[in-house]
């Protein structure tokens, strides 16, 4: 057996309800894993809430991420084998499969070797963050040297995670924060300028900061009524990436300014990436390189056990982390 977290109604934290589950036998093309270490993403939030990018198939299961070792494979499996410490990449709805549990059986398409750097806890933390900031950053736009990055809600994990990659690249990170007390952290963990939006006028700070000309590239997880804000700190024919909708109000245009500008304004999720083997390889490469050279780093902030998972979400949704939370099991 094996207990599992489940879900029968949308709601708040307190629908979550753990379930002793028969471990099952994995399919031709699966692999069964011991849980150690469990990544937490804001989608898993919206996605107990029935107000993420699919409808929830009840009763559900969550969870993109987890670190563990392998316990079983299937049939087809090759390069796999019980015992091999493995971590789960983003690329499969919930509906389908989910890692929240002990025990747990996902597509053997979804899973990597563990890097060797790390522990449990912080593989479990690497993969959504920085795959999610590599398809846009690299993938897409392709920044590189001059390249300036505006990342808003910079201290969230894929914020902090943009912000080592465009460094990486060798461009500039803007990090944008509400918070006065998270610059020093922003800083320190790469960031080259930051920026406190409650403070400063945020577009004439951006021009200051990137002489007049605007960020080519303006990474997103907002929206709201402040997006029209950042389109302005665009350059000529820059882009701006939306991945996510942390404030629930309208989302405005600044249409003529796009159109003068010529500006792009792209959605953006891991699964353009993650979806597609070759993409999906080539980011797993991007982000081993990047751990092995010290230029890619986990950022945890919290570490929960797998008896909180209700406090887990609850904490999630306060926005005050800087960088993962994790759950060890």
């Amino acid at each position: 057996m094996s207990r599992t977290v489940r879900f029968e109604t949308a709601g708040g934290p307190d629908v979550l309800q753990y379930v002793d589950e028969p471990v099952r036998d994995p399919k031709p093309d699966e692999v069964r894993i011991k849980v150690k270490a469990i990544g937490i993403n804001r989608a898993e939030s919206m996605w107990r809430n029935d107000q993420y990018i699919e409808p929830v198939k009840f009763p559900a299961g969550l969870g993109y991420e987890a670190a563990g070792v392998v316990d079983a494979v299937g049939a087809d499996v090759s390069g796999f084998a019980p015992g091999d410490k493995v971590n789960v990449i983003p690329s499969f709805s919930m509906n389908q499969y989910f890692t929240y549990g002990e025990v747990i059986v996902v597509p053997a398409y979804a899973i990597t070797r563990q890097p060797e750097s790390l522990s449990f806890a912080e593989a479990a933390s690497v993969w959504m963050m920085f795959v999610t900031a590599y398809g846009a950053l690299i993938e897409d736009a392709k920044v590189t040297d001059g390249d300036f990055v505006v990342v808003p809600a910079a201290s969230s994990s894929v914020g902090l995670a943009a912000i080592q990659i465009a460094n990486m690249a060798g461009a500039t990170s803007i990090a944008l924060t509400r918070s006065a007390g998270k610059r020093q952290s922003l800083l320190d963990a790469g960031a080259a300028h930051v920026v406190v939006t409650d403070e400063t006028e945020l577009v004439d700070e951006i021009m200051r900061i990137t002489g007049g000309k605007g960020a080519r590239v303006v990474f997103d997880p907002v929206a709201g009524p402040n997006f029209a804000k950042l389109i302005s700190t665009l350059s000529f024919q820059g882009i701006a990436y939306l991945y996510g909708a942390l404030d629930e109000r309208e989302t405005t245009l600044p249409v003529l300014e796009m159109i003068a500008k010529m500006v792009s304004v792209k959605a953006h999720n891991i699964w353009l990436t993650s979806g597609d083997p070759a993409r999906r390889n080539a980011a797993v490469e991007f982000v081993r390189k990047g751990l092995e050279s010290g230029a890619l780093k986990p950022v945890i902030d919290r570490t929960f056990s797998f008896d909180e998972i209700a406090e887990v979400h609850r904490y999630l949704e306060t926005n005050g982390q800087f960088g993962k939370i994790v759950v060890t099991v």
